[in-house]
């Protein structure tokens, strides 16, 4: 699989992705584009520590699957994160609805290294089985290295909560995309959507991603 340039649905600041440790996420969420392709159970691809990361990309390690999930094993991230700290000139983005888990991490993450969860509302809805979003907002307040949260798909939400929790994360950016395969998923309005934004530009900077635009009538 090796070094891959992002295309499709990826972020649109992610130059590459890179997929190291690879299969079926427990994580089961409805909504995972992964979800049409047979999977194999999850597992470590030594093979990519022979991959030439190149320098100058922002590279998103685990696309396909969340790589910190607790079945992900830890010689696995560590050899994960000694191959990239191979290639300093490059920015990488690891992104893990079990955030938890970056804290054990953090002595082997050089300062620039950036770390994101997915928080699709502060509701409980029952679409995966990972982690609440509560408990992905609480794992992600206290890391040092700069931070990333993803609201995508974006589900129906409480605004003031969704903003505290956001605030509290503090993080660099926040991305935001709607749900672009049609699961069926409880959508916010709008307006709603319209006014996270706007609260959210006045903190961070806030991307968003070409499949909102329908939530916006755009």
């Amino acid at each position: 699989m090796g070094l891959n340039k992002q295309k499709g649905n990826m972020y649109p600041f992610v130059t590459h992705t890179w997929n190291p440790i690879r299969g079926k996420c427990p994580h089961d969420c409805v909504y995972c584009y992964m979800k049409v392709f047979p999977q194999p159970e999850l597992h470590f691809a030594e093979k990519e520590m022979e991959t030439n990361l190149g320098m100058g990309n922002f590279i998103f390690v685990g696309s396909s699957t969340d790589g910190w999930c607790y079945e992900a094993l830890v010689e696995w991230i560590l050899a994960t994160l000694k191959h990239c700290c191979k290639y300093p000139l490059n920015r990488y983005l690891f992104q893990s609805k079990d955030p938890i888990r970056f804290d054990v991490f953090l002595p082997f993450m050089p300062p620039d290294f950036v770390l994101g969860t997915t928080i699709e509302t502060n509701r409980d809805y029952e679409v995966s089985q990972a982690p609440t979003p509560e408990a992905r907002m609480l794992a992600m307040r206290d890391l040092p290295l700069p931070k990333m949260v993803s609201i995508e798909p974006i589900m129906d939400f409480d605004l003031d909560t969704l903003f505290d929790w956001i605030k509290q994360i503090y993080p660099t950016f926040v991305s935001i995309g709607a749900d672009s395969k049609g699961h069926n998923l409880p959508e916010p309005p709008a307006s709603k959507v319209q006014s996270l934004i706007d609260e959210l530009q006045d903190i961070t900077q806030v991307k968003i991603k070409d499949n909102l635009k329908r939530l916006l009538g755009q």
